[in-house]
């Protein structure tokens, strides 16, 4: 057992915690954990409002009647928009944690999300030029960012053996904006009308301050995480942060590229009022969040790649249900198939997130190292992996809404769109056999349970424990 240790007390203003080894169990009971989890809290918090920032224009477009002078296709170009911006801020996101300490850079891009939301209040109202509506999509893709940054600080605080749940919990709560700002856009158009837009901008504007105040007041910088532009390159050459990055793309960009276009494919294909939508849009996405600690949890009990390959194939299996309602015409079967699609996106972005550290703990331990310096190495590389990663997969949903507005706009049916993703979604569950459940296959994702019968198999080098 390794000697007990205590984190040193957080010093000055800026609240930075000097020495921080969570595999330490004694360290961990004693003073780790709670620290992780008060960290882990507000970071839930803040990532929640960020997402439902970046997600604004998935409810927004509800509300632009005919007298705003936009098509279907200028909708869907809209939260593209927003999707595309919001994956690309995941880089320099993700290295900001390490640049300015974890609650340092969290105040400040919470804090910046007021400046769309701000802008929206401004000028969301028939008359405004649909270059300012793009511009001001674009202004809320920094809620995108927000992803990278909280998983890369949340991955620095915990145990290896955490980190599926705390993955999960932290992705969960800050997925769960997006259903969140669309229910709070259902009650609007409900009570107020689809004339008053504003009114939801209103309610947002008074919660991203309350984020950033509560970050300021209780969370912690790690001195230990260190700007190390090394790592984002080692990581950027490493094959496996590409192929994760791939997978990626068909958990979480299927998340948020439903996500954002659900309200819109009800309203073009199946004639559903502004109303009838947002009754029904926000239920997936909420579903789909919850599901993603589940989907930690299961990782970390029966490993990553396992759910990971099961639930790509479930979810071909609800696609395939898609398209037959899309092409029948079946609004019930339609809803029932893109549901379980929304559990199993969440279920999927649990299991691959938790395989990332798993990954390069594992490669670090096939290199010759062990212990704490085979987890540092791991934390090292898997932290630098996690933007590109989040990023790439964020493009994913970019891919979708683009899809769909090719679709809907050659055909008037979101028909084509769905049969490219079942094909992709057949490639992303080949691509996970092949590299990490073959017994053949060069890298493990992360270390076997005890019970499990994948323990006694041979590996290769980067697999054995």
């Amino acid at each position: 057992m390794t000697a007990p240790h205590t984190a040193a007390p957080t010093t000055g203003r800026n609240r930075w915690i000097e020495e921080w080894n969570p595999e330490d169990e004694v360290f961990w009971r004693d003073t780790g954990e709670r620290t992780a989890r008060r960290n882990l809290l507000l970071s839930v918090l803040c990532e929640h409002i960020g997402f439902s920032v970046w997600s604004l224009w998935s409810v927004l477009v509800l509300f632009m009647g005919p007298e705003y002078g936009v098509d279907a296709a200028g909708k869907f170009f809209l939260i593209s928009t927003a999707t595309l911006v919001g994956a690309v801020a995941r880089v320099p996101y993700t290295f900001a944690v390490a640049r300015f300490g974890g609650r340092n850079w969290t105040v400040f891009s919470a804090a910046l999300l007021l400046v769309p939301s701000v802008a929206a209040y401004a000028v969301m109202k028939p008359g405004t030029s649909y270059t300012t509506f793009l511009t001001i999509a674009a202004l809320t893709g920094v809620g995108g960012g927000n992803f990278a940054s909280s998983m890369t600080n949340i991955n620095a605080f915990f145990p290896l053996r955490q980190k599926g749940w705390a993955l999960g919990l932290n992705a969960g709560g800050g997925n769960i904006g997006v259903p969140v700002v669309q229910l709070a856009g259902l009650l609007v158009i409900g009570t107020a009308g689809a004339g008053h837009p504003r009114v939801l901008l209103g309610v947002y504007i008074p919660l991203i301050i309350l984020a950033a105040t509560g970050a300021a007041l209780r969370m912690d910088n790690l001195a230990p995480v260190r700007n190390d532009a090394g790592a984002a390159f080692e990581a950027a050459r490493d094959p496996h942060t590409w192929i994760m990055s791939f997978l990626y793309v068909g958990t979480f960009g299927s998340f948020i590229g439903y996500s954002f276009a659900f309200g819109l494919v009800l309203q073009t294909q199946f004639g559903r009022t502004p109303l009838q939508a947002a009754s029904i849009t926000f239920l997936g996405p909420l579903l789909g969040s919850l599901a993603r600690p589940g989907g930690g949890r299961l990782a970390d009990r029966h490993g990553g790649a396992r759910i990971t390959l099961w639930n790509f194939a479930a979810m071909a299996v609800a696609t395939g249900a898609v398209v037959i309602a899309s092409a029948q015409g079946s609004l019930a079967v339609f809803l029932t198939g893109f549901t379980a699609l929304f559990v199993l996106t969440g279920l999927g972005n649990g299991a691959t997130y938790k395989m990332i550290p798993g990954i390069f703990h594992r490669k670090a331990l096939a290199g010759g190292l062990t212990g704490e310096a085979a987890a540092a190495r791991g934390r090292r590389l898997s932290g630098a992996s996690m933007g590109l990663i989040g990023a790439v997969g964020a493009l994913g949903g970019l891919a979708i809404n683009l899809a769909f507005r090719q679709a809907f706009g050659s055909g008037g049916t979101g028909t084509p769109a769905f049969v490219a993703f079942l094909g992709f979604y057949a490639a992303c569950a080949a691509v996970t056999w092949a590299v990490y459940l073959r017994r053949t296959a060069p890298v493990v994702a992360e270390p076997q349970p005890a019970s499990s019968p994948a323990v006694a198999g041979p590996r290769s080098a980067a697999g054995r424990s």
